[in-house]
């Protein structure tokens, strides 16, 4: 019926994790409230927000803290909106087939029309569906080798915010941890308005993530592949990433030939050496542009470069911002500094 609130089912399960469930909740289902301090915002909800469990019994969640969905699945026939909050995923690969009963009701809702969206790990539930596959999406950086093996068939871009697949961007999913913001701004945007998306941002200090998650991902690079020699190679790198020339280096002890060593390379680690080596000295500098206060010339001699113009252009490419900016978004604020040099009695 015309104005009918759009319903959105918040998905609780034993995996779930409570942060990110609570706060979706409170932001979609607040607006009398915030209503009260901002006129642009509608008193008359524009959503009927549920939290949906397998059965309506308390879920025990992943903190060990319980809560209660108001229906369970067998009770919703039709859905608008379906979010499944962050999950926290604690083995090498997401073990599928646990819920069966939820899997077959996000299908058969989202054949009735439902949007499914995930914040940061909860695309690991969703992707037993076999809709997203061959759509992309992204997931926390620090499960996107999990999911990969996982989930084969999903293209996952971690260093994304968000991604809309499917013909009427019905598939829907945001990154590592409180991009949540962004897909509930996003969904505010999308079906309410932008001028409400940007009144509920001001209310909630909510925040779009507009350089991309780039910035926070922390390089990973997989060591389980099996191969010796590559293994070896790693970690002799991980001591001398700043030396000149490391990858004719690496080569030089390996006793491979170096079309041989950089194909190994390249197979077990996702990387082409060199690729490999800068991502290294990245990290590396990003973690002394937020603890220290070394000039960014001085930095980019320190992990290998000694043409900072090059380091600086190589810093944006690979982290999303340029040194400045990394270290002015990324280190301690004042009110932290100054509550470190002087701790309470």
């Amino acid at each position: 019926m015309p104005g009918r609130p759009n319903h959105i089912s918040l998905i609780a399960i034993p995996d779930g994790v409570i942060s990110t469930l609570g706060g979706i909740y409170d932001v979609m289902s607040s607006f009398p409230s915030v209503a009260l301090v901002d006129k642009s915002v509608p008193a008359k909800p524009p959503f009927t927000v549920e939290i949906v469990g397998e059965a309506e019994a308390p879920v025990p969640l992943i903190s060990g803290l319980p809560i209660t969905p108001h229906r369970g699945i067998e009770q919703i026939s039709a859905t608008d909106i379906i979010i499944v909050p962050s999950l926290l995923v604690t083995s090498e690969r997401w073990q599928a087939g646990r819920y069966p009963a939820m899997v077959a009701w996000l299908k058969a809702m989202h054949d009735r029309g439902a949007m499914l969206c995930s914040a940061c790990s909860g695309i690991f539930l969703l992707a037993e569906t076999g809709l997203f596959d061959g759509h992309e999406a992204t997931v926390h950086w620090g499960y996107a080798n999990v999911f990969r093996k996982s989930f084969p068939d999903v293209p996952v871009q971690p260093e994304k915010v968000l991604v809309a697949a499917g013909e009427r961007g019905q598939l829907i999913t945001s990154g590592a941890s409180t991009s949540w913001h962004d897909l509930v701004l996003y969904l505010l945007s999308r079906q309410v308005g932008t001028t409400v998306a940007q009144a509920m941002a001001r209310f909630y200090a909510l925040q779009w993530h507009r350089d991309g998650l780039a910035p926070y991902i922390v390089f990973m690079a997989p060591r389980d592949h099996g191969d010796a020699a590559i293994l070896e190679a790693q970690d002799w790198l991980a001591g001398h990433y700043q030396v000149g020339n490391p990858v004719e280096e690496m080569v030089s002890r390996s006793d491979l030939a170096e079309r041989t060593f950089k194909r190994r390379f390249t197979k077990a680690t996702g990387y082409p050496p060199i690729a490999y080596v800068q991502h290294l000295r990245i990290e590396e500098a990003k973690r002394r542009l937020e603890r220290t206060t070394t000039s960014i010339e001085d930095i980019s001699w320190r992990v290998g470069y000694e043409d900072p113009a090059f380091f600086r252009r190589l810093f944006k490419r690979i982290a999303g911002l340029t040194p400045g900016n990394y270290r002015q978004n990324y280190n301690l604020p004042d009110f932290a500094t100054d509550a470190a040099a002087s701790p309470a009695d």
